[in-house]
């Protein structure tokens, strides 16, 4: 069901399984193997990163199984049902671009009992988990900054989660009547940490970019702020800045010793913004 939305990442052909059920190969022979993992390669070339580390995906796995970003799970189950997919055809396709572990894609196949699911992603830890999230879901490394491997209009509900936006591979691939839903930090998003231990801030023009990366193609629908309250331990804390964009930015030595002055627990705030667009 999520073969055929499939396109090759070299020719744009209809790709389906080898005979071997090992790789997916298209009419023009390309071939793209299935990891053991669960995940196919439709990545063409050498990637100009590589996402996320083991590391960094594992603090991430860690984080989200604990239920602190559950907020941000339950508000896109929610937008997504009131997205209309029900409406787009038989098994109506749900794509998270920048998937990370898969597991707010999860939360959106179990709101749309009827949808099937795509992870995709640059990191390789991540989506051996990915592949792994739900029973609808299927998962392939792809940079999502390039062409995406999907056909023309197949996806019905797009999720785009703290992760790069190319809106004109987004607007390619989406239904004429689909969704796509974007989820932003807002400037309280851990508002109790950044100055305290030194981590990246939010951007001020952050709402702008989102919208000049999208403006012309898109059009916002609505809007909803979500905030939750998260008593944090240290471990936590550490789990947290380990998992997002700041761990890349920070000296581990002066981190820990920040960490260990805070109070135990400290309360941080979660707070993020959902837009839902829609194509024009």
């Amino acid at each position: 069901m999520v073969v055929a939305r499939l396109r090759c990442p070299v020719c744009a052909g209809p790709l389906a399984a080898a005979t071997d059920a090992r790789a997916l190969r298209c009419p023009r022979r390309h071939s793209f193997d299935l990891a053991r993992q669960g995940y196919v390669n439709l990545l063409t070339g050498r990637a100009p990163h590589a996402g996320d580390t083991p590391a960094m995906v594992a603090a991430r796995a860690d984080f989200l199984a604990a239920g602190h970003y559950d907020v941000i799970s339950a508000a896109l189950a929610e937008a997504a049902a009131h997205a209309g997919a029900a409406g787009l055809g038989a098994y109506p396709l749900v794509v998270d671009a920048g998937a990370g572990t898969g597991r707010h894609l999860a939360a959106v196949l179990a709101a749309l009992p009827d949808a099937v699911g795509l992870a995709l992603d640059v990191a390789k830890p991540a989506l051996r988990r990915a592949a792994r999230a739900h029973p609808r879901a299927a998962a392939a490394l792809a940079d999502t900054w390039r062409p995406l491997p999907l056909a023309d209009h197949s996806v019905a509900v797009l999720l785009n989660v703290f992760a790069p936006r190319n809106g004109d591979e987004f607007h390619r691939v989406l239904h004429p009547a689909g969704a796509l839903l974007v989820v932003t930090p807002t400037d309280d998003h851990l508002a109790e940490l950044v100055d305290v231990l030194g981590l990246l801030r939010v951007d001020p023009a952050k709402a702008d970019r989102v919208a000049d990366s999208l403006s012309g193609r898109f059009t916002p629908h609505h809007a909803t702020v979500h905030t939750a309250r998260l008593p944090l331990d240290r471990a936590e804390v550490t789990t947290l800045v380990g998992m997002g964009p700041s761990a890349w930015h920070t000296d581990p030595h002066r981190l820990a010793v920040a960490i260990d002055a805070l109070p135990a627990p400290v309360t941080v705030t979660a707070s993020v913004r959902l837009t839902v667009w829609r194509p024009r």
